[in-house]
């Protein structure tokens, strides 16, 4: 088997400029680590044996918790997921299982899809948009501008996890909460 090449995360830096290319204003922005007390993400009832969904709804937390106000009634959230790999861990460990002909964990086919953990977010979080999945920061944004200049959304969480898939390397997760400029004008408007 090839080894897999590091990837590199476009971090808070990235979305933010990512951002910026796709004239969305950030509202609230989250990484991990943040501190050099982020050594263990913690764990996130249903899933198990990575840290993929977990460490999504941590930065995700974050950064909807820093958003400085309240969510209002009725306000529309989108989830964009960016991950280059989605979850690595989830994946060899079903294919490891598939191939040695062991049973694979019903948890396992669940997270194994990059957005499952969506579902948690919308739940915990009340958030009522669509949800996205995508391999890259520029299309990542870009889906965000669409969902909220097409009035699907008003507002749009992008967060973008890489897990370390090299030896040395942490897993790594950034979120921002983006809406459109405050002079854009949206369709029936």
């Amino acid at each position: 088997m090839t080894p897999l090449a590091p990837v590199t995360s476009a971090g808070l830096a990235g979305l933010n400029a990512a951002a910026a290319a796709a004239d969305l204003t950030v509202c609230s922005s989250a990484s991990w680590p943040e501190t050099d007390a982020d050594r263990e993400v913690t764990p996130l009832a249903g899933f198990v044996e990575s840290t993929f969904s977990p460490l999504l709804a941590e930065v995700a937390g974050r950064a909807l918790r820093r958003r400085g106000q309240p969510q209002a009634s009725g306000k529309v959230t989108a989830v964009v997921i960016v991950t280059a790999l989605g979850d690595v861990t989830s994946a060899i460990r079903v294919a490891a299982a598939v191939d040695s002909g062991d049973r694979v964990l019903p948890l396992m086919f669940f997270q194994s899809v990059p957005n499952a953990v969506a579902g948690y977010l919308a739940a915990r979080w009340h958030l009522t948009g669509p949800v996205v999945c995508v391999s890259g920061t520029s299309a990542g944004l870009d889906v965000a501008a669409l969902l909220i200049d097409d009035a699907d959304a008003d507002e749009a969480l992008v967060v973008r996890v890489d897990l370390a898939v090299t030896s040395g390397d942490r897993d790594r997760a950034a979120a921002i909460l983006v809406t459109g400029p405050a002079d854009r004008e949206r369709p029936g408007t």
